[in-house]
């Protein structure tokens, strides 16, 4: 059982003075490493904590650069607050790196971190580095959007914004209408300004709140974070501000998931649509992922520890298959559980002019929707990357044979359907 409340977690937080919030844990600097290898997407390596005495999940996450979030997700059933003395701790310090332009500034929100890419050294060589963050709270988070570094500032003044004057107002807590730099500002000693202007990537007085959804929107990085990153980044950054709860990414022949939990407000509903899921993986993937791999990738999908989840290993590329006479092809465009995706799949499918069918896959309790079948591979490949264009979902190539074994959909049982080879 998962022992942590975000509600009572801030409530208990709130009493805390600010003294003693800024020296909870001896802080760590960024997490850096060095540049994947070639056609790989991961950096880093799981670690281990002991608990000593005295000790929270939170001591142990910022001493090692994580947010509290992470590395509870990460340890289901640890106390955050009273984990027991000696009770060995997962370290979430292996990532996926995201799917963006590795360079400048990538920020990923539902896993409540900050990627940066630096120029090479001169030598060439390159590095990632990395940290967590703290975001805006249900129904404030930044927009997912590509912008840049417009603005910094050395010891900021807040302009405190009309609608948190009111909020405070309203609690019984006023606010001035500007707070000066000092101890008392809530942006911390350093903050950039994005050109999303209402928004900064900023520090914070209150750095518990680092790894959580609390913020106003803004990007709340630990003190010691941000006054190492400040220098190094210039106006004009780049900054690509992405929505990805799951990553896949390879490293050494091995093809991992990482999965966080959506954001409440994102749309994703991760456990009625496996698209995102399946989009995911083919992006990464130049192989077909069997069963036994997508069995993997729901169960890390279910977990959402945060961590990276090996599915598959590579294997050596088949040679193209021959075109036969009684060849037949399926293009998977989605996998769902409630019969609402199915339908929304299939009209989808249904308005570019294909042909829809439907088969179940009761191990998993999913409906596979395709588009076909089609004779040979050729035309199925030119179907795919049509799916492609349209939906921006990869379609995956599935044997025909699969109509000869498998059920269609009992949720689709009153969808007329066309089982006909074009």
């Amino acid at each position: 059982m998962r022992h942590f409340s975000r509600a009572g977690f801030i409530r208990c937080l709130q009493v805390l003075p600010v003294a003693f919030l800024l020296l909870v844990a001896d802080p760590a600097t960024a997490a850096t490493f060095p540049w994947p290898a070639k056609g790989d997407q991961l950096v880093g390596r799981l670690g281990t904590a002991v608990v000593a005495a005295g000790e929270t999940l939170l001591d142990i996450a910022r001493r090692h650069d994580l947010g509290l979030e992470e590395i509870v997700a990460a340890n289901p059933g640890v106390d955050p607050w009273l984990p027991p003395v000696g009770t060995r701790v997962v370290l979430p310090t292996e990532y996926v790196l995201p799917p963006a332009p590795w360079e400048g500034i990538i920020v990923n929100l539902p896993e409540l971190r900050l990627y940066y890419f630096p120029p090479p050294a001169k030598d060439g060589s390159r590095v990632v580095k990395t940290y967590p963050l703290g975001i805006g709270s249900e129904g404030r988070a930044i927009p997912a959007t590509v912008t840049k570094i417009v603005e910094k500032k050395v010891d900021p003044a807040w302009t405190v914004p009309a609608s948190i004057l009111a909020e405070h107002a309203a609690e019984g807590m006023p606010l001035s209408k500007v707070v000066p730099p000092g101890p008392d500002n809530p942006l911390g000693r350093y903050a950039m300004r994005l050109g999303l202007t209402s928004y900064l990537i900023h520090g914070t007085n209150r750095p518990f709140s680092v790894g959580m959804r609390i913020s106003h929107g803004c990007l709340r990085m630990y003190p010691e974070n941000i006054a190492e990153l400040f220098p190094d980044v210039p106006v004009g950054t780049k900054v690509h501000i992405l929505n990805q709860p799951y990553k896949a990414g390879w490293r050494d022949g091995v093809l991992y998931l990482e999965a966080h939990a959506p954001l409440a407000e994102g749309g994703l509903e991760s456990r009625q649509n496996f698209t995102p899921i399946v989009t995911a993986v083919i992006a990464v993937s130049d192989q077909a992922i069997g069963d036994a791999a997508w069995e993997e990738a729901m169960r890390a999908v279910k977990q959402v520890s945060g961590l990276p989840v090996p599915i598959t290993a590579r294997k050596p590329s088949p040679p193209r298959p021959a075109a036969q006479p009684a060849e037949r092809w399926l293009v998977q465009v989605g996998a769902f559980e409630d019969a609402a995706g199915v339908a929304r799949m299939t009209e989808t499918v249904r308005r570019l002019g294909l042909p829809v069918v439907t088969r179940a896959t009761v191990k998993r309790g999913l409906c596979r929707v395709m588009s076909g079948p089609y004779a040979g591979w050729d035309a199925a490949i030119s179907v795919s990357r049509r799916l492609r264009r349209a939906t921006g979902t990869p379609g995956i190539l599935v044997a025909g044979e699969l109509l000869e074994y498998a059920k269609a959909c009992a949720a689709t049982d009153n969808l007329v359907l066309n089982d006909q080879v074009p």
